[in-house]
């Protein structure tokens, strides 16, 4: 057998722990920034931790520039405000501030402000990111607020065209921050129902670039200790969210859930794709309402590698002990049973199949993705 090749690349400068919120001016400067834009989502808006994150810019004379106008599932049009702004502003640079929906967005306002081509002319297909103007890309600097995508060290950035209600990934890799700031204190308030979803989607992202069959040892050893993390620590930030060194430890395991799907995802993700973008549902919680349908649909492909995986993680019973984790874990969150808790209906399966089975994502299951497998599933999980 020939020796493997794979293209790597992992992330950037990260300043953990609680408190380095007060270092923003500092990352700003080493990124460039003097005239920042700080994108959130519309409900972190008015939450006190985004007021002392403008009092602590404008204290450092880079002034208290917010956009907000950020859905759950960011949209083309999202992204045309949030570059109106950043034009009207005169800004050089953003700070992406929240979840994964403000990180997102935040990235490609910074990405898209100087670019002539629509956005959807750099999706991550093949090299379409090469048609970019990289001299026009502004810096941003990310500071994430929940612990779920791991945007803050991802170069893409997930965006929803309103007109098809398909979910896109748009690739740059000057799309990656060059700061991030990991300080957990800004997770303390999350409600428990976020807490449980983000939590699910670091797991799910993991556990997806685990069992993707692709060549990516590095990504495969940092999936298992992300695992890892969630298991011991999101059970603790659920129960006490003021826990900030449960807090803390599930910031690592989302960022390293980011970095490990460079490996590649598969089912969980392409079924959650659809569904969030025709019924807006949290990306997180869909993921981990998927996620039992799916490693049964996975158990011939992945049986012994979760098995090894069960052992690392101090769980026995190979395959089955892992699926009953899973499943416990999910109930132990509040985490619903079926889709149609979250007002997925049975009307429109062969439709959310068609879009899931053409998501980038569904390439990287270990089994195949079929028309008639992703109908099968949808119907499984509702």
């Amino acid at each position: 057998m020939a020796a493997p090749t794979a293209n790597w690349s992992y992330p950037t400068a990260v300043r953990f722990g609680a408190g380095r919120i007060r270092e923003l001016p500092q990352a700003c400067a080493a990124a460039g920034i003097t005239r920042p834009l700080l994108v959130t989502d519309r409900g972190l808006a008015a939450l006190p931790i985004t007021a002392a994150t403008l009092d602590i810019l404008e204290a450092a004379g880079l002034g208290r520039a917010m956009f907000a106008e950020v859905d759950p599932n960011p949209t083309d049009r999202n992204l045309a405000d949030g570059i109106a702004a950043f034009k009207a502003g005169g800004h050089d640079g953003v700070v992406a501030f929240g979840g994964g929906s403000g990180l997102d967005l935040g990235k490609l306002v910074a990405f898209m402000a100087g670019q002539t081509r629509p956005v959807w002319d750099f999706e991550d297909i093949g090299d379409w990111w090469t048609r970019a103007d990289s001299s026009k890309i502004a810096p941003n600097v990310a500071a994430p607020t929940t612990a779920g995508t791991g945007s803050e060290v991802g170069r893409a950035g997930v965006v929803t065209n309103q007109q098809s209600h398909v979910k896109k990934v748009i690739f740059h890799p000057k799309i990656l921050p060059s700061v991030v700031i990991c300080d957990p204190e800004l997770t303390v308030g999350m409600p428990k129902p976020i807490t449980a979803g983000t939590g699910m989607d670091a797991f799910a992202h993991c556990l997806e670039a685990f069992c993707s069959p692709f060549y990516h040892p590095m990504s495969a050893g940092i999936a298992l200790e992300g695992m890892r993390l969630v298991r011991e620590w999101l059970p603790r930030a659920y129960a006490d969210g003021t826990d900030l060194e449960a807090r803390a430890h599930m910031m690592s395991a989302a960022a390293m859930g980011a970095v490990a799907f460079q490996k590649g995802l598969g089912a969980i993700h392409a079924l959650s794709h659809p569904v969030g973008a025709v019924y807006n549902t949290h990306h997180g919680t869909t993921n981990a309402v998927v996620m039992p349908t799916v490693l049964r649909f996975n158990r011939p492909a992945v049986e012994d590698k979760l098995a090894a995986a069960a052992a690392y993680l101090g769980i026995a019973g190979g395959f089955d002990g892992f699926y009953d984790f899973a499943n416990r874990l999910c109930r132990d969150l509040g985490i619903p049973e079926r889709l149609s808790a979250l007002g997925v209906g049975d009307d429109r399966i062969d439709e959310l199949a068609a879009m899931a089975i053409v998501d980038p994502t569904a390439g990287g299951n270990p089994v195949e993705l079929t028309l008639d497998a992703a109908k099968r599933l949808f119907r499984e999980c509702i």
